[in-house]
């Protein structure tokens, strides 16, 4: 198994502690990016730059990614791919999609898109917090303590 990352609107402190972890398990992780991505020195730790262009990056992982694989993004409908795939996805803010909750996931961000499309302000997410990574780091420790 290995962590693929879509790296462009991955926060900085979730970057650090997938870093700490892919260290800490000798677990492979690539960060697919449309543009160059600062990380620490390291055997496990990967850039996949490729160019730019509408899901670019997230059309590479879900091309190289395995089924078993876990993917770290809060795009859902790519998500909704890797988890199809066979794959396993957890959100910057901890949230791991399943099976179970991808389709709704995906309804309600269509709906929220329809809505944004029709003039409708529905607002963004709210910035990052530190109860949302810490919650991330508990979900990749989770994570990572079952799937070794």
């Amino acid at each position: 198994m290995q962590i693929w990352v879509d790296a462009d609107a991955c926060p900085k402190a979730v970057k650090e502690i997938l870093f700490r972890a892919s260290e800490r398990m000798g677990m492979t992780t690539t960060l697919v990016a449309n543009q160059f991505v600062q990380t620490p020195p390291s055997r496990y730790i990967r850039l996949l730059q490729v160019g730019s262009g509408f899901d670019v990056a997230d059309n590479e992982i879900v091309k190289r990614m395995n089924a078993g694989d876990l993917v770290i993004t809060g795009d859902i409908p790519l998500a909704h791919e890797v988890i199809g795939k066979g794959g396993h996805a957890i959100n910057p803010r901890g949230e791991r999609y399943t099976h179970d909750n991808i389709k709704e996931r995906l309804n309600m961000r269509d709906f929220m898109d329809t809505l944004r499309s029709s003039g409708i302000n529905t607002g963004g997410p709210s910035a990052l917090s530190a109860r949302d990574i810490q919650a991330f780091a508990n979900q990749l420790d989770r994570f990572l303590l079952q799937h070794r």
